[in-house]
């Protein structure tokens, strides 16, 4: 069943209930939000070709006009590719070469630094607020969405991989209709007197989240700012009330800091859920101190979207179980859809208090990698999916990650993979040698560190490397630090020795404190 659907149903039932609303200004009730994806949808079959299965891709930072582009594409039987809008746009246009996508909605901004360098495949680009973008949305409405099975893509999303290239994660309809279910029944409930406010990037889980709120028919609301402005989020909540957000845990920490120097509590918020990375257990007893039992917590990963495990707001309050210290570091149990175990190198099940790496199966699940059987194959192995993160499960089921096999960097909730930051210092002709490493930030979680070997007689300062990364690869991703070596460790064969590099940094900062 194609995801519009569910917003048909909403604007049926409940045409007149508030939609979507920019800081606490209602834009429209359900009756016009479903007009204005109708509408979108039949502009983009009819003026632009769309047919089902062509992929649509968002380059833009949130907006309640993100939420028509999105459930517009899908009235037109179409998938969306959603770019992350911190990405620059050359990596943008990459995204959306790779994907085929015949049509791109932009923010006016990453507009014009994409329009140069869009692929011959994208014979549009709409800036989302305006005049072209309003008409599309205001023409004549589909009657009823494309139909779509639940095995047919509708979310097409890039998470890079250690190759430095970002591969397509093919989200299908029954994918995302698993997701929503499972948030209701392990995550919290939602109603139609609640909103969700879109403060993290609606490119990645929380614009997933949008769904279960439209078929609940609850409000959207995007902040005045567009983004995470903890004083704005913490005022707004209390025009607001019943709301629901998703958060980095650095997000948390930073609501939390703001709460806590205001004398707040975070009146008007319901639910904050929480995941992209490691929330220290420390930070989450104080949050839960200051605003109370107001957090959840999920594990996912794009393969298998917000859909692994989750601890509860009963769970994450809990001070009275013998061993809540415990599951609180720990990411919860598995979500009802999906079967979760901890295996050695060789697929055997390992049993509890042993660490190995994380596999799942079950209805969320990816189908594959778009255009990329060999990473498919590499990933899906007898129908589960190999998550490359390192846990243990515990004998009631709590899942405690350890490690990352795969090196991200997790920074700010983001993922920042090493070895696309180190392909980019590379062509720099004063890199020798390059290897990236995370260090631990209380504030962002993790920053960026860059080894570099140089070559003799170039400049290649902070500064120069700086600029050099600028040209080439999104902001968040250039090294915070970097440290000129003789030389990298290594192996007998070659490979670089990430350990060491960390020994060393770490012994390096503990003898400057």
């Amino acid at each position: 069943m194609n995801l519009a659907e569910w917003l048909v149903r909403s604007a049926k039932l409940c045409p007149d209930a508030p939609a979507l609303v920019l800081g606490d200004r209602v834009k429209a009730d359900y009756r016009a939000f479903a007009q204005a994806a109708s509408s979108l949808g039949a502009a983009l079959a009819g003026s632009h070709n769309v047919r089902p299965g062509d992929r649509i891709a968002i380059f833009a930072g949130n907006s309640t006009e993100y939420l028509i582009a999105m459930y517009g594409a899908w009235f037109a039987g179409a998938a969306i590719v959603p770019v992350n809008a911190k990405l620059h746009a050359r990596e943008a246009a990459w995204i959306v070469e790779n994907a085929g996508a015949k049509l791109a909605f932009v923010s006016r901004d990453l507009g014009n630094d994409f329009a140069p360098v869009a692929p011959e495949c994208c014979k549009a680009i709409v800036d989302l607020q305006s005049a072209k973008f309003e008409a599309l949305a205001g023409g004549e409405e589909r009657s009823h969405p494309v139909p779509r099975t639940r095995v047919d893509m509708a979310w097409l999303f890039y998470t890079s991989g250690t190759t430095g290239r970002p591969k397509g994660v093919t989200i299908s309809h029954g994918n995302l209709h698993a997701m929503a279910f499972s948030y209701f029944v392990d995550v919290d409930p939602v109603t139609s007197a609640d909103v969700a406010l879109y403060a993290a990037p609606m490119s990645h889980g929380a614009g997933l989240y949008s769904i279960q709120h439209v078929l609940k028919a609850a409000r959207h609301a995007v902040p005045e700012s567009g983004g995470f402005d903890p004083v704005e989020i913490l005022e707004s909540a209390k025009r607001l009330q019943n709301v629901h957000m998703f958060a980095a845990p650095t997000m948390v920490r930073r609501l939390v800091d703001a709460a806590k120097a205001a004398g707040e509590t975070g009146e008007g918020i319901r639910t904050i859920v929480y995941g992209g990375g490691p929330m220290y257990a420390a930070d989450i007893i104080e949050a839960v101190d200051v605003m109370g039992p107001r957090f959840c917590q999920i594990y996912g990963q794009g393969e298998s979207p917000m859909t692994i495990t989750a601890l509860p707001r009963h769970l994450v309050a809990d001070r009275n179980h013998p061993r809540w210290r415990e599951r609180l570091a720990s990411v919860g149990t598995a979500q009802s859809c999906v079967e979760v175990a901890v295996v050695d190198e060789d697929g055997r099940m390992l049993p509890a208090g042993e660490t190995g790496e994380i596999i799942v199966r079950g209805a969320p699940v990816m189908a594959g990698y778009w255009a990329n059987p060999e990473a498919t194959a590499n990933t899906l192995k007898d129908g589960w999916l190999w998550t490359g993160d390192m846990g243990a499960l515990d004998e009631d089921g709590f899942l405690t990650l350890r490690d990352r096999s795969r090196d991200v960097i997790i920074s700010g909730g983001t993922n920042i993979y090493p070895r696309e930051v180190e392909e980019a210092l590379l062509t720099h002709a004063g890199v020798h040698e390059v290897s990236v490493i995370g260090e631990p930030d209380p504030e962002w979680g993790e920053n960026v560190v860059a080894f570099v070997v140089a070559n003799p007689g170039h400049d290649v300062s902070p500064e120069t490397l700086d600029r050099h990364c600028l040209e080439t690869i999104a902001r968040f991703k250039r090294p915070k630090s970097y440290r000129f070596v003789d030389a990298l460790p290594k192996n007998n064969y070659g490979k670089v020795l990430k350990t060491e590099l960390r020994a060393a940094f770490k012994k390096e900062e503990a003898e400057k404190a």
